[in-house]
């Protein structure tokens, strides 16, 4: 990066920086990954010098053959992984993504139902700050106060009573697999189109670690980072029958022209995710979640639900005496990066709720296994029972450090 080092040091001096802290800390934020230098150089690319307002074949502006046939590479090769019908590329985030089914299918005051925001859910999914619950007459479904589990008869008894339009099956923090089948059967009982958001899980699906639900829903979409290990996009997907609304809802309907370095990026990504390695890599993201889980059961944590089936957890701390916000910074301080979250019936505010939310996939992808997943229980524990002790912090600090030069991050090997 030396051109960029000469024209504007402080944005460098930045960037190197934050190399740095992605290297010699432990990033356990459930939406947080390492994308391969093939990935980050698709990114970095010219592609981001050209504008292609339209869809593959029907441009609004001229010199588009190459911009087409990147576009149609990264829809093939989606298709090739999750097996749908139609795949839009587009999107520029997941929110967007979410926000242009709602257009496709929704007129304000039309009534969605999905999974509340303090029980895992998504802020586009109805929460009342967003767009999504502003707009829309939005209801939402909590996880049952016994088990901390979706229970699907009462999901069913409220789709039943508020009919929604759209019925959305997914979560921002919610550590169980879905039952795709019986979201399907509901939707079809009280008339609703299932949208299905997998943007946390996606990756799980295209490794074959985790159910699809393809088969299942009308309408899919899903961020392209997160678990998946691509660039900051995202896809929507659908059965045929929906195809020329999606398309026509993100452009020209919340959208202009595509980002089109980062659909060079998603194609990468969608290629190295039809591969053995990433398969691996997957069913080791499953593995290192249930080893970290495991851990810190042992070591009297509450998880919600009692632990996990994908590749994350959301920690209860009440029984610890210890708020979200103030456990997440003495533990960044430690080394251990990840984010506080609000737990099912919490009682402290958004801002500083009660509980964590750790993910397994970044450190995953740098080649921590179920060894390093327990030393990470037992490192939270220690920085938890003595937030307030620098000291311990700092010890800790200096043994993550040398253990991640162990393990450099892909496209970071040149701090090793």
């Amino acid at each position: 990066m030396k051109h960029l080092k000469e024209q504007d040091p402080e944005i460098y001096e930045c960037i190197q920086q934050e190399e740095l802290r992605q290297h010699e800390k432990i990033r356990l934020i459930a939406s947080e990954n390492y994308v391969s230098t093939a990935v980050m150089e698709a990114t970095g690319s010219v592609l981001t010098n050209k504008y292609s307002e339209g869809y593959v074949g029907k441009r609004y502006y001229e010199g588009q053959q190459l911009v087409d046939r990147v576009e149609q590479l990264a829809i093939d090769r989606a298709k090739a992984v999750f097996g749908a019908d139609h795949v839009n590329v587009q999107p520029y985030s997941g929110s967007p993504a979410n926000m242009s089914v709602f257009l496709a299918f929704l007129n304000p005051g039309d009534t969605i139902l999905g999974m509340a925001l303090p029980h895992g859910g998504h802020l586009t999914h109805g929460a009342k700050v967003s767009i999504s619950g502003k707009y829309f007459r939005a209801e939402s479904y909590s996880l049952d106060k016994e088990s901390g589990q979706l229970n699907y008869d009462t999901v069913r008894s409220q789709a039943l009573a508020c009919k929604p339009k759209i019925l959305i099956a997914g979560y921002s923090a919610y550590s169980r697999i879905l039952d795709f089948e019986r979201f399907r059967a509901i939707a079809d009982e009280c008339g609703a189109l299932l949208l299905v958001d997998m943007a946390h899980f996606s990756g799980l699906v295209a490794g074959k670690v985790h159910p699809s639900p393809v088969p299942y829903a009308d309408v899919i979409t899903t961020t392209t980072h997160k678990t998946l290990r691509g660039p900051r996009g995202a896809m929507i997907m659908c059965k045929a029958e929906h195809a020329a609304a999606i398309d026509k809802a993100v452009f020209p309907g919340t959208q202009g022209g595509p980002h089109n370095h980062t659909t060079a990026a998603i194609a990468v990504a969608l290629k190295e995710a039809n591969t053995e390695a990433f398969k691996e890599y997957a069913a080791q993201v499953l593995r290192n979640a249930r080893a970290l889980a495991d851990t810190l059961i042992s070591r009297g944590f509450d998880l919600v639900t009692g632990g996990t089936e994908n590749h994350l957890m959301l920690i209860d701390l009440t029984n610890k005496d210890i708020s979200g916000k103030t456990a997440g910074k003495a533990l960044d301080e430690a080394g251990l990066v990840l984010n506080c979250n609000a737990v099912p019936f919490d009682t402290r505010k958004p801002f500083d709720p009660s509980g964590i939310r750790i993910g397994s996939a970044a450190v995953t992808s740098r080649g921590f296994k179920e060894a390093q997943m327990e030393q990470i229980g037992v490192w939270i524990d220690t920085v938890i029972q003595n937030h307030t002790d620098t000291g311990v912090q700092a010890k800790v600090a200096a043994e993550i450090k040398e253990l991640c030069q162990s393990y450099p991050a892909p496209g970071l090997e040149h701090l090793v």
